[in-house]
């Protein structure tokens, strides 16, 4: 049996150990110097002015949804094509969750849809507080679409670039806010730059940014000057509300800085990696991903024409892990896990995500995939729809 090829895996040299070996050489294991040269690198990268790296993109969502001020009563509507934690985030905050279905052709967030929705939620009185659109696989939904429904209807923009890090929008970076009030990206191994686990919120906002960088760590204040007892002491700090321990330790930091340095690499061999999937794929009986020279590509999702396969979804992909070939599925729709089905939730819901899901595999994208591994995706792909 010939080796796995997985669905994603992280690229780490030897510049990413040499990185993490000085943090953990230096006087700083966690909250010193790596971390903010982390966050300035972000910032560099997407032409924004401050960023918050926190423990993992999940932790980025809950306090970001904090910052915006959602809270019990509230909604927070997000697309139902996405990982679970993009609409956790508000009922962590006690908020109430809804869906917009996904453009069948993008694969994300249909903004047209969208403003119908907010159309009449507005008759309703039932506006959302929060929205969520997702940059699924590494591209952004329509976000100047996003951004004019937001300053008719009032609702603050948090994207959810967890699969976007480098990734452009309108010739802009993916995080710059122009937007966005808000942006999260995620710091996981399958991501495109990796810190072992981690997140980050983007802002231009410095009321949010101020309020993001409190609840990272336990609602505290140390500057005197902002706290509500005044000049106490050197050695006075006060807790002003309830945050959260969700701090990125100078070890991670120290490895995503080395890997933001090789984003450049990474972005080009997953460019090159998408091109060479739609040459390889070309003839099969397939929906691909749209092209877009602007994605970053963090994966490469077919669509299965199944009325014209000869086997089921589920044997497609059984055949293909049976090979060896590490494919997954992005996403289960959220709203049909047992949790949402619960709150009220039920099949037919938002059909393009549904029939999207019947038919969705996600090959293997890394920069490190090999192209003659590449080629292999590709011919048991090609034997298993065969």
């Amino acid at each position: 049996m010939k080796p796995m090829v997985p669905y994603a895996r992280q690229s780490i040299d030897e510049s990413d150990i040499a990185a993490v070996e000085a943090a953990l050489r230096s006087d700083w294991l966690t909250q010193g110097p790596a971390g903010p040269a982390f966050e300035e690198a972000l910032c560099r990268l997407c032409d924004a002015k401050h960023a918050v790296a926190v423990c993992n993109a999940t932790s980025a969502l809950h306090i970001a949804c904090l910052a915006a001020g959602l809270g019990p009563g509230d909604w927070l509507w997000t697309c139902p094509n996405t990982f679970v934690a993009s609409a956790n985030c508000a009922r962590y905050c006690g908020a109430n969750v809804d869906f917009v279905d996904m453009d069948p052709h993008t694969w994300c967030l249909d903004a047209g849809a969208l403003e119908a929705k907010l159309a009449a939620a507005s008759a309703s009185g039932k506006l959302p507080k929060v929205v969520i659109p997702v940059a699924f696989g590494g591209r952004s939904c329509d976000m100047r679409k996003v951004k004019e429904l937001s300053e008719r209807f009032g609702f603050v923009v948090i994207e959810d670039a967890s699969h976007a890090v480098g990734a452009l929008h309108a010739g802009r970076p993916v995080g710059c806010g122009d937007c966005a009030h808000m942006t999260v990206f995620s710091f996981h191994p399958v991501k495109i730059v990796t810190t072992g686990e981690g997140g980050a919120v983007l802002t231009n906002d410095a009321a949010y940014h101020e309020r993001l960088t409190r609840l990272r760590s336990h609602g505290i204040v140390r500057d005197a000057g902002k706290c509500e007892l005044g000049d106490v002491g050197p050695w006075y700090f006060e807790m002003q509300e309830l945050g959260f321990n969700y701090r990125m330790t100078d070890l991670q930091a120290a490895l995503g800085s080395s890997q933001l340095a090789r984003l450049g690499g990474f972005l080009e061999r997953r460019r090159f990696l998408a091109g060479r999937y739609a040459h390889l794929l070309a003839q099969l009986p397939l929906t691909l991903p749209c092209a877009s020279a602007e994605s970053a590509w963090h994966l490469y999702v077919v669509r299965l024409s199944l009325p014209h396969i000869p086997r089921s979804h589920r044997e497609v992909f059984e055949r293909l892990r049976s090979a060896n070939i590490g494919v997954n599925l992005h996403y289960i729709p959220v709203h049909l896990h047992p949790y949402y089905r619960r709150l009220g939730f039920a099949p037919g819901d938002f059909p393009n995500a549904e029939q999207y899901y019947r038919e969705a595999i996600s090959l293997p994208m890394f920069a490190g995939l090999r192209d003659a591994d590449q080629e292999r995706v590709a011919d048991e792909l090609r034997k298993a729809v065969a």
